[in-house]
């Protein structure tokens, strides 16, 4: 069956600005979550889940975003579809503010950007067949119920799944595998631009995995979508992903293509990260964890670089003073370390 009828043409009314135009940038978005407490609920602290960063996402490209558990990957990604809303910053759709006047409505950004989660079996109706779930966005939008149908029986083609044995079937009755791979077709019936994968592999068995990961990579060019792609598997991350987005206590530190950052990391941080991925070779295997110490608590992180605390190269100015993303010699490549900015004043600036 051809993939044409969801493919999203160059000269689609959608695409107003352009291919280089990113498809979503996002600035200085910020989220923190109140903790209360006493006999009237006041707030006591608050948790700075994800604190001030900034990002693009382009045309047609995966951006993988890896971190430790409690960085705030999976925040960043409810943050963008407006599950919670932002404390504070901008979020820019095509050239249009996401919620401001003259902009572009959420309702009408999520019609453009869908979203699938990891737990496969919570995302799905249980009372429901499968091709009805699929069915239902566009049946909500006005969609007629035959014709949606139909729809969602040739997306069940596209994701690798025969309509006449899987349409009729509950959640119930099918593999984890089969589950995500219904909830991608889901995803796909509203016709998105972007699509947000929030640890959707992590569950799946390492086969099955590797089947889904070969149907995102087919479906991204046979449809001209654009991912972004959560993750705490830093292979995957390197397999699927175009650029690579590393987070550490809610703020970015660094970002660059996917080949130079796992070849050439920059920050300490995802030198620890890469570090800690088991070898295959035993001789090649370490003995000694590759960062000490747990992260810091989000309620009240380290002054200055978040990262200090457990850094090998830690100096007086690393807690003094919060480094800028610093592209180091290379614009495509950044880093939130005072190693890659000569004028910080750190003894290995130079020498990085």
């Amino acid at each position: 069956m051809a993939m044409t009828s969801f493919a999203v043409e160059e000269n689609d009314g959608r695409d107003r600005g352009g291919p280089r135009q990113p498809l979503l940038t996002v600035q200085g978005l910020k989220k923190h979550f109140p903790i209360r407490g006493g006999i009237f609920g006041r707030v006591s602290a608050r948790v700075r889940a994800v604190d001030g960063i900034s990002f693009a996402v382009r045309k047609g490209e995966t951006l993988g975003i890896v971190g430790e558990s409690g960085c705030g990957k999976s925040t960043v990604a409810r943050l963008l579809m407006r599950l919670i809303m932002p404390d504070a910053g901008e979020q820019i759709f095509d050239g249009d503010a996401v919620g401001e006047r003259g902009g572009i409505s959420v309702a009408e950004m999520r019609r453009q950007v869908q979203m699938v989660f990891q737990d496969s079996a919570s995302s799905l109706n249980p009372r429901m067949p499968v091709q009805n779930s699929i069915a239902f966005g566009p049946i909500a939008l006005g969609t007629r119920q035959a014709e949606a149908i139909g729809m969602a029986r040739e997306l069940l083609v596209k994701v690798g799944l025969n309509p006449a044995l899987f349409g009729g079937r509950y959640p119930h009755e099918l593999s984890g595998g089969q589950k995500q791979r219904i909830n991608i077709a889901r995803a796909l019936a509203m016709k998105p631009r972007m699509i947000i994968l929030d640890e959707a592999v992590s569950a799946l068995d390492k086969s099955v995995e590797a089947q889904v990961l070969n149907l995102l990579q087919a479906l991204k060019r046979d449809l001209n979508l654009t991912y972004i792609f959560i993750s705490h598997d830093l292979g995957v991350v390197r397999w699927i992903s175009d650029r690579v987005m590393v987070m550490y206590l809610g703020e970015v530190v660094e970002i660059g293509p996917a080949d130079a950052l796992y070849a050439s990391p920059r920050h300490p941080y995802t030198r620890a990260l890469l570090a800690s991925r088991p070898a295959l070779d035993p001789d090649q295997r370490r003995e000694e964890a590759p960062v000490s110490g747990d992260p810091p608590n989000p309620i009240n992180p380290p002054a200055g670089c978040r990262f200090h605390t457990r850094c090998p190269h830690a100096e007086a100015v690393c807690s003094a003073r919060a480094p800028m993303l610093s592209a180091g010699g290379d614009d495509a490549h950044l880093a939130a370390c005072h190693m890659q900015d000569p004028s910080s004043g750190h003894s290995q600036a130079l020498r990085h």
